[in-house]
């Protein structure tokens, strides 16, 4: 590998980290960038590069939020493990929460790879989602939400946010952003949507990449597996840096400031698209 295809993986370990976990569509920037700085070589090596990225980040949640999704207790009399009943039933809603999603990206995973995965369609639904996020925000202005810890969060209001997680199929979306606009319009608040949005990306995404890692993950040298490690490290310190900065940011803002990037950068994106596409 080059020095100029190793500083592509980078850049693009960078941007994973920064948008996995804002509300402006990680796959959406990555597909950008694969038509703007391509990279090269061998599918099977950059499909499973773009999958462990992704379990970086998935691993950047779940250290942050272990206490929280810890099922285990030790006793303190006798030696030994308890299950803890309430976050037993939080995992349970997430597991829940991620069904129908991985339902319906299992039977569509070929159209959408086919048809919907490049620019125009990024830049659409970048531009779309963000006068949604104005639009929920202007409704929900000065509301007190009826929910507002992720605990709360009844087995049949999880199911429907991870209905809302579906929309996410369509690239340029954004799971997180999908997720956190449809449990805001149940009356979820803001921090609670967001967490609960972290939470359900950890068994997809880690289940993805595990299925990826074990099926071509003995194919690489050690040089790809230098590669596929440091970008590892990098997007797992980036999604950290990420989910504190939001976890902080939301708690007296809103999600315009990212409504605004998502309509901003998806009219550039459109604009560039239309350029490269039928003028040059």
């Amino acid at each position: 590998m080059n020095i100029v295809e190793f500083l592509k993986l980078i850049v693009f370990s960078l941007v994973e980290g920064f948008t996995e976990w804002l509300p402006i569509s990680s796959t959406g920037h990555l597909i950008l960038l694969q038509d703007i700085i391509p990279l090269h070589g061998s599918k099977e090596f950059f499909s499973t590069f773009e999958v462990l990225i992704q379990l970086a980040a998935v691993m950047a949640v779940v250290q942050q939020f272990a206490l929280r999704l810890w099922p285990f207790g030790k006793r303190k009399r006798g030696g030994g493990f308890y299950l803890k009943e309430e976050k037993a039933i939080l995992i349970g809603k997430i597991l829940l929460a991620c069904l129908p999603a991985a339902v319906f990206g299992l039977a569509l995973d070929d159209i959408l790879d086919k048809y919907l995965y490049n620019g125009f369609v990024v830049s659409l639904m970048l531009i779309l989602y963000g006068f949604l996020f104005i639009f929920v925000e202007k409704r929900n202005e000065n509301k007190n939400f009826r929910i507002t810890k992720v605990e709360d969060l009844s087995w049949t209001l999880a199911f429907q946010i991870g209905l809302f997680q579906c929309l996410a199929l369509i690239p340029g979306t954004s799971r997180s952003g999908a997720t956190i606009i449809g449990a805001m319009l149940l009356s979820v608040g803001r921090v609670a949507a967001t967490e609960f949005s972290f939470f359900l990306s950890v068994p997809v995404m880690a289940g993805a990449s595990l299925l990826k890692l074990i099926k071509h993950g003995g194919n690489f040298s050690g040089s790809e597996w230098f590669t596929l490690i440091l970008a590892m490290i990098l997007t797992y310190f980036v999604s950290i840096y990420c989910i504190r900065f939001l976890l902080r940011y939301i708690r007296n803002h809103d999600f315009k400031v990212f409504a605004y990037y998502r309509i901003i950068f998806g009219g550039i994106v459109l604009l560039w698209f239309v350029v490269s596409r039928f003028l040059l």
